[in-house]
């Protein structure tokens, strides 16, 4: 072989990854990484994690439509949607109340996106779901829907 190519291409290899070493661009950050809302996501109360959450004002709304099963025979896997026509819509948060930990995802939108959100959630038993709207001004805006779980999806 030629030990001397291989030398010369393990140095180059070396000196091509040291700026980016240097400036931190290997390493993982907390720049880099999304922000989680810790508080919100462990709170143990709907109320509770709605407030971490930053929505302790709210108003109903018509606008936010939800759409997921009256009845679930499963609560190990329910398919909710969430749409809204609230203009400047920018995140849309699912609240399951009666879950163990009652925030079940939150989005976030860039202006051009269409605010509309479809997941599948796992119900621990009939709930009533909440999608929280927030929208550009900081408004928050709620609806509501309940659905019947016939077999619980959290061990019941």
């Amino acid at each position: 072989m030629m030990p001397l190519r291989r030398l010369l291409l393990k140095g180059s290899a070396a000196a091509s990854l040291l700026p980016l070493l240097g400036g931190g661009m290997l390493l993982p950050t907390r720049v880099l990484a999304a922000e989680w809302n810790r508080n919100a996501f462990t709170a143990r109360q709907a109320g509770d994690a709605q407030k971490a959450y930053g929505a302790a004002q709210v108003s109903e709304s018509r606008e936010i439509t939800i759409n997921a099963p009256e009845i679930a025979e499963n609560g190990a896997k329910v398919e909710i949607e969430v749409a809204t026509t609230l203009a400047g819509a920018r995140s849309i948060a699912v609240f399951a109340d009666k879950n163990p930990y009652p925030l079940c995802s939150t989005m976030d939108f860039s202006p051009p996106a269409l605010p509309f959100v479809k997941l599948q959630a796992k119900l621990a038993e009939s709930t009533r779901i909440r999608a929280l709207v927030r929208t550009g001004d900081g408004k928050n805006y709620i609806a509501f829907r309940d659905v019947k779980v016939t077999l619980g999806g959290c061990g019941g």
